[in-house]
């Protein structure tokens, strides 16, 4: 009996499109870098559901014959590579020849393509791979494709897919990542029929404009460099437009898009001490080298790139950032003709210069010392260490007798925490005599965790209560900032904001009425962040805004009296996660007798 088959066509298809169409993004980048290898100047993409429902990229290159249409579609054709050597020379966006016929077997596709020289075009049509018509149509030249309910033949590939927002998130990322590395074609993006980008041809420094929104031509300056190893060239944020995420860090490799956390480190070391600590610096940064130093061929979706002198680029490019820091006058400088001394106040200047004194305690005696014994430990424990006495049997079966009375599903058995126990308010702590010596609770991380606990059980049932405005809050959003907010607006009116968007400008007209106002701008900001990460649910974004929004309300909260002291401990220990505040602090703490004799040795 034969065991080894070969796989049937439809199925090696299959498999061959896991690698290349992992989500619709995939789809979206893979035939967008086909458009640009096909000379296309213009570019219109069309997206539906988050790519699941349809991805339409429309364009006015080239064109393909009926021969070259069909052929297209068949595993390993492709255009661009004759020969072994090719692979190490590649100045084209696709070469694997395994794009159209990986996406042709996961989905319902039509293409409908011409080239200048012929008076008609052809439509295809492919359903799981296999060719279902074929007739001559009159259309523009250049070539369509619309790609129709992708994984359809795949159910478990499709129930994998994320929510339509976090899928569009990856679309719109293929899309720049593309558009910024190519500023002269023209590119346009709709989404659920509405227009997102309508980028006219420019050059580079226009398109990082134009994606940076209103007024970022006067966000970002520019680096250059040229030597025999590599030509550096693009732009760079000024020090203040540095972000708390990683958001618009861009690196190109001869127009090729890549990740490298080596080179993102030699630009995050450029901008040391101009940046606030945990803040990224936005850069938009572009490579031209000879590509047979570079492998792009390491990683599945090309994003990866092996570079022959990679050490040599670190150098190079953490100098060039410097110089054009300095060039453009955002380096700190050192004024040498100030005066370095201190500057006195007035009122000091004219007074005698006296020594200082030195208060000495006359009876001190480093030789002897106060050995007070804590009677709350057992006589084993207080005896214990060199030159003690032996400890009798009994006074070590006292002391485990002690810890077998103590209830074993406690986090902390030793609280022994109960109705009489009396807290001291001292700051921020409040602080209580226990056992083992003193609990000590973080007041506002506390209160927070109250205050989550109890938002989060209401929001469940009914949207959080909105306090409007008197006056609306302005806040100027760039492009992206604009598409997150419009696609979370329904979410955000359920935690308790009136917001509206005109234009570039977001108007705050009513927030959360557990927010203090001079925390809203603040929180919003917070939720930009939270967006920008991929992959994150409704329910995530949610609990992480309720997380924020309780801190900015804990901020300012004072305790006057016993009562609320009293309230504030019963409220927190009826919380299931009394430990940890939302954001996995520590709100409990024991300072133990062992510590506190430490401290008084």
């Amino acid at each position: 009996m034969q065991v080894i088959q070969r796989l049937p066509i439809h199925l090696s298809n299959q498999i061959a499109a896991g690698e290349v169409v992992q989500r619709p993004a995939s789809v979206v980048k893979e035939l967008l870098e086909n458009s640009i290898d096909a000379g296309a100047t213009e570019i219109f993409v069309s997206i539906r559901d988050g790519g699941r429902t349809l991805i339409s990229i429309m364009d006015n290159g080239t064109g393909m014959n009926e021969k070259d249409a069909v052929m297209c579609f068949e595993r390993h054709a492709t255009s661009k590579l004759s020969s072994i050597d090719d692979l190490f020379r590649l100045d084209t966006m696709g070469f694997r020849g395994e794009a159209l016929a990986s996406i042709g077997a996961v989905a319902q596709v039509e293409m409908k393509t011409k080239t200048a020289e012929s008076p008609t075009g052809i439509q295809l049509r492919f359903e799981g791979g296999s060719l279902i018509t074929k007739e001559e149509v009159v259309c523009a030249k250049g070539t369509l494709i619309e790609v129709k309910n992708l994984f359809y033949n795949i159910p478990a590939r499709r129930n994998f897919l994320k929510s339509d927002a976090i899928e569009f998130n990856h679309i719109e990322d293929a899309f720049l990542y593309l558009a910024l590395a190519h500023p002269e074609v023209s590119f346009t993006l709709h989404n659920q029929q509405q227009p997102l980008y309508n980028l006219d041809a420019s050059n580079f420094k226009r398109r990082i404009s134009e994606i940076l929104g209103k007024g970022g031509a006067d966000k970002i300056f520019p680096i250059e460099s040229e030597t025999d190893i590599v030509n550096i060239h693009g732009f760079l944020g000024k020090p203040e437009t540095a972000k708390k995420t990683r958001g618009h860090q861009y690196f190109f490799v001869n127009r090729r898009y890549f990740k490298s956390s080596y080179f993102h480190h030699a630009v995050q070391t450029a901008f040391e001490g101009l940046i606030p600590e945990k803040t990224y610096p936005i850069y938009f940064i572009f490579l031209e080298i000879n590509p047979e130093k570079i492998d792009v061929n390491i990683h599945p979706t090309k994003t990866e790139i092996k570079f022959d002198e990679e050490r040599f680029i670190y150098s190079l490019l953490l100098s060039t950032i410097r110089q054009s820091l300095g060039k453009f006058n955002l380096m700190p400088s050192l004024d040498f003709e100030v005066e370095t001394a201190f500057d006195l106040p007035s009122s000091f200047r004219n007074q005698p210069v006296s020594p200082p004194t030195i208060h000495v305690d006359p009876h001190f005696n480093p030789f002897t010392k106060n050995a007070t014994k804590d009677k709350s430990f057992s006589p084993a424990i207080q005896q214990a260490g060199f030159g003690m006495n032996a400890n009798l049997e009994n006074q070590w079966k006292e002391f485990y007798e002690i810890q077998k009375e103590l209830p074993k599903e406690q986090p902390f058995p030793e609280m022994n925490i109960h109705a009489n126990t009396e807290f001291i308010h001292s700051g921020k702590y409040l602080i209580a005599p226990i056992r083992s010596g003193f609990l000590i609770i973080h007041v506002k991380r506390a209160l927070e965790r109250i205050l989550y606990d109890q938002s989060i059980a209401n929001f469940i049932k009914q949207p959080l209560n909105v306090q409007m405005l008197l006056f609306p809050i302005e806040k100027k959003l760039e492009l992206q900032e604009i598409r997150l907010f419009k696609s979370h607006l329904k979410l955000l009116e359920q935690l308790g904001f009136n917001l509206e968007i005109i234009e570039s400008m977001l108007l705050i007209k009513g927030a959360p009425e557990m927010l203090p106002e001079d925390a809203v701008v603040a929180c919003l900001d917070s939720l930009i962040q939270k967006l920008e990460v991929q992959d994150q649910t409704q329910e995530d974004i949610a609990h992480s805004m309720m997380a924020e929004m309780v801190k900015s309300t804990a901020k300012n909260y004072q305790i006057s009296n016993k009562s609320e002291i009293q309230q504030l401990v019963e409220q927190l220990f009826q919380c299931r996660e009394h430990e940890v505040s939302p954001s996995q602090q520590k709100i409990i703490s024991i300072l133990r007798h062992e510590d506190l004799n430490q401290f008084l040795l």
